[in-house]
């Protein structure tokens, strides 16, 4: 290529210009490693304060980091991460991102402010390389602008709650999460750009990671140490993540991806892209963190019952993860999957037998209800479920347009 022609590309990757069949790259998954940390000091934040109050400050800092995460996923569809100078600003985010994980478990403590600053760096960051992304893109540059409003607003009520401590903060939180989250949806999303097959991906690769970390979870709970309750702990707590991943990678990613690649293109597709992945996926990840935390408990304490809050993290988070998944559809196709809904049901109304019976017995409870879901699920999908994977993996679309997720 002359060298002539060379600006012209490198002007090219930081326009609007959307990703067309461009897949994850690799720098992109180098960039969640650190979100990895991340997940792993909300698991760790939980377990260092189990009660009610440092349950729902796990969620809280995990919902501020989620945001910020996902800003990420729509910003790739946008520019190519991987170009020269957008690289280097990458890695400085995620020195930023890194900082911010190293103060979770301080977050609402001493290290509130510094948690703080971070995120507000790593917003930064996010920020600046969109305004770069669209000098010739009206549209996307107001919706960028909007959301930089938002951000200031959040992260500076998040500096405030470093000041505060008990109710007070924790109000701070809630209300800089929630004027963060709702700011895309009442400025609108016909600004955005989006490449439809990378979003989906990018979103499913973090739902593995956060799955890995349920793993990590079961190992750090054991502390080197191994006798039949914690060998039953770690093939149990295997079966129940891989079951979770069953239930999300079989059927529901393959038509969820579709169904957001054959959206119409703008408004409708932005908006779907936001709900069912930026929105929904948070409950994904957060029921994930919750069964970690659970997890981590029971293979510390496998033959005795579980307290109130771990039995809820270990139940209402498969729980959760199922409800999300009941949401991702609803939004997609407007229908309810009972099963789900019911085994959800199920599943919390179960957390006052988790307090009575050994935590090993909750656990083989929670696995024996999402495989025998998996089980009737995959009878009812039929031949179905196979021409989908089949023509899904040969030509990258899924083949019958009336299975729904």
């Amino acid at each position: 290529m002359p060298a002539s022609s060379q600006p012209q590309q490198h002007s090219s990757r930081l326009s609007a210009s959307r990703r067309e069949g461009e897949r994850v790259t690799p720098l992109e998954l180098f960039f969640d490693l650190v979100f990895v940390l991340a997940i792993t000091q909300c698991t760790a934040l939980m377990s260092h304060h189990p009660t009610w109050s440092g349950l729902l400050q796990g969620l809280l800092v995990l919902g501020v980091l989620w945001w910020a995460w996902t800003g990420y996923a729509w910003l790739t569809s946008v520019i190519d991460p991987e170009e020269g100078a957008v690289r280097l600003v990458i890695f400085a985010a995620m020195a930023a991102l890194l900082i911010a994980s190293l103060c979770v478990p301080e977050a609402f403590g001493s290290l509130g402010l510094a948690f703080a600053l971070a995120i507000g760096v790593f917003r930064v960051a996010h920020i600046a390389l969109f305004m770069l992304a669209s000098p010739d893109d009206d549209a996307l540059r107001h919706s960028v602008l909007s959301l930089a409003a938002s951000t200031a607003v959040a992260v500076a009520l998040l500096a405030a709650a470093s000041l505060f401590d008990g109710l007070a903060q924790g109000a701070l939180w809630a209300l800089a999460l929630f004027l963060d989250m709702a700011g895309p949806y009442f400025f609108g999303a016909e600004g955005w750009k989006l490449v439809p097959g990378h979003f989906a991906e990018r979103h499913g690769l973090i739902v593995i990671i956060a799955l890995g970390e349920s793993i990590v979870a079961i190992g750090l709970g054991a502390a080197g140490a191994l006798d039949f309750g914690i060998g039953a702990v770690a093939v149990l707590g295997v079966g129940l993540a891989a079951a979770m991943w069953w239930i999300y990678f079989d059927v529901v990613a393959l038509v969820s991806a579709r169904r957001l690649s054959e959206a119409e293109v703008g408004r409708v597709q932005n908006e779907l892209a936001r709900d069912s992945y930026s929105y929904v996926h948070y409950a994904l990840v957060a029921g994930i963190v919750l069964v970690a935390f659970g997890l981590k408990t029971t293979i510390a304490h496998s033959s005795d019952q579980l307290d109130d809050v771990p039995a809820f993290a270990l139940l209402g988070g498969v729980a959760f993860y199922l409800l999300g998944l009941v949401a991702f559809r609803y939004r997609h196709v407007q229908t309810v999957n009972r099963r789900r809904l019911g085994i959800a049901i199920v599943l919390v109304i179960l957390v006052p037998v988790a307090t009575a019976i050994p935590a090993l017995l909750t656990l083989a409870i929670a696995d024996l209800l999402l495989w025998s879901l998996i089980v009737y699920e995959h009878r009812g999908y039929g031949e179905g479920r196979d021409q989908l994977r089949h023509e899904f993996s040969v030509s990258g679309h899924s083949g019958d347009p009336d299975q729904n997720p």
